[in-house]
């Protein structure tokens, strides 16, 4: 009989650790995530849809909600299925891998949690890119709105050959409004200056981050612009890589030239927010061409760690010695200096990113500058070599 008891009592302490985790299991709350994190497109035909393997795949960051697919000016985009990768439990519509016709336009998605609470709607767009022989291209800072999700600070649209707007300006405002967040638009570091050389330009300036960007070693916020894009996932947890630097270009580029104007501030402070007399301040503007998959082909992007110092670096054009303009625009006109050859077969094949850069402050990566340095920027073009 004890034997028997044993038994019983075995018996009864499984149930009752199985109806505990049962419990455990339904009082689990439902995840109120809806984002899209990936998008892909699967193609039988790569070489005749896109121009590399890695156009078939789009990392979302969590602040977008327009996903572009870049493929061959003469891709049939009639019957396009793409795939996502979305958080825990959501749900997708219309369907994960559903065929949809792209040459009407773009689709809308909608995100819907698991809970059911909350949704989310994303635009995806197959974009199909021609060659063209453009010679110069035109920066003319005409196109910018408030942004769409916060509209709070300026964000810019440039002129594709096309005539059709893009997205590939980026900016560090998104990172300064972790700081700052009830800034308002004309107080963040990169702003829309109403009078430029001609028509509109941007206005740089260096900002103090606050409380905030002090406590994080990051005192100041340097005025910046480049083609690219800013990753404010990484704003706080890794500074650097959060300025995810460049575009694919087709074209090889041999001059950069515009106008500028510059004034530094009056004290530059360095990242631990110590003043250090006698330095001044100076402004940056620089275009870098380089190899967008490494040796193993692997895809690749620059950062704001090794922009300027990356061996996948084919060819830099720098504007030096950007100094005290005293209220005059000037007029830059600066080379290309090449590295290495451009390989042709990989330059039609989307093979290099080029990033173009303005900053106020030219140590503003390091968090280095001076308070109230502006640098404002017009009617920049890059000159490239016409295909033949």
């Amino acid at each position: 009989m004890r034997i028997f008891n044993h038994n019983i009592v075995a018996i009864v302490a499984l149930a009752a650790l199985a109806i505990t985790t049962t419990s455990c299991f339904k009082d689990e709350p439902l995840n109120a995530e809806c984002d899209i994190e990936k998008a892909w497109i699967h193609a039988d035909n790569l070489n005749e849809m896109f121009y590399s393997a890695t156009d078939t795949l789009v990392t979302v960051f969590s602040t977008d909600t327009k996903i572009v697919f870049t493929m061959r000016d003469d891709a049939d985009i009639t019957a396009i299925a793409p795939q996502f990768t979305i958080t825990d439990g959501a749900t997708i519509t219309p369907a994960n891998g559903s065929v949809q016709d792209f040459s009407k336009g773009p689709v809308t998605y909608t995100v819907t949690s698991q809970d059911g609470k909350w949704s989310r709607h994303y635009t995806v767009e197959c974009n199909r890119l021609a060659r063209f022989t453009t010679e110069v291209w035109n920066f003319d800072f005409e196109h910018f709105e408030l942004d769409p999700l916060y509209h709070q600070f300026y964000v810019w649209h440039n002129t594709l050959p096309d005539g059709s707007l893009g997205d590939d300006w980026a900016t560090g405002n998104l990172g300064f409004r972790l700081s700052k967040s009830f800034a308002k638009a004309n107080e963040f570091p990169t702003v829309v200056l109403e009078q430029g050389y001609d028509g509109h330009g941007v206005l740089l300036t260096t900002r103090e981050t606050g409380p905030l960007g002090m406590s994080q070693g990051m005192p100041i916020a340097s005025g910046n612009m480049f083609l690219g894009k800013f990753n404010v996932a990484m704003a706080l947890r890794e500074t650097l890589k959060a300025t995810e630097f460049g575009i694919p270009f087709e074209q090889k580029p041999v001059r950069l030239s515009g106008y500028y104007q510059y004034h530094p501030g009056d004290m530059f402070i360095d990242k631990n927010f110590n003043e250090i007399p006698g330095r001044i301040d100076a402004g940056d503007i620089y275009s870098v061409l380089y190899l967008n998959h490494d040796e193993e082909g692997n895809p690749t992007v620059l950062y704001g760690d090794n922009v300027l110092s990356s061996d996948l670096i084919v060819a830099v054009a720098r504007v030096n010695d950007i100094k005290e303009t005293n209220g005059e625009w000037i007029y830059f006109d600066v080379e290309f200096e090449y590295k290495s050859d451009i390989d042709i077969d990989l330059l039609a094949s989307r093979g290099y990113n080029l990033t173009l850069v303005f900053s106020s402050s030219i140590k503003g990566a390091s968090f280095e500058g001076a308070i109230g340095s502006q640098l404002k920027v017009d009617k920049v073009r890059l000159t490239c070599e016409t295909k033949e």
